[in-house]
């Protein structure tokens, strides 16, 4: 019996629309670390990270002592939301040009 071929399938099994919506490009990739950076900005250490124990006055350990995964995460956090604010409008700016130009 003769097999049903969806429309714009083309002579590849399993359409050529098919390949372009499983691709994994750079262009993805550099979008969701863009997404992950831009949550990361956002957490407010009152509003959010105190209520669930980060707070910054969390994990304060001693003289010598390695800080915890926690107070590691801690920092990175207010690193990324002190080091990235500027240049995470300019990259959100252009990210957005990009899409209004070129879908």
């Amino acid at each position: 019996p003769p097999r049903h071929v969806p429309p714009g399938a083309g002579s590849r099994p399993g359409g050529a629309s098919r390949w372009r919506a499983m691709a994994f490009t750079l262009y993805s990739l550099l979008q969701a670390a863009l997404l992950v950076v831009n949550a990361v900005a956002v957490l407010h250490e009152e509003r959010f990270l105190r209520h669930v124990g980060w707070g910054s006055d969390q994990g304060i350990g001693g003289f010598g002592e390695e800080p915890g995964i926690k107070a590691q995460l801690t920092n990175l956090i207010r690193s990324v939301r002190t080091v990235m604010r500027v240049p995470l409008i300019a990259v959100n700016s252009i990210t957005i040009v990009l899409l209004l130009l070129f879908g």
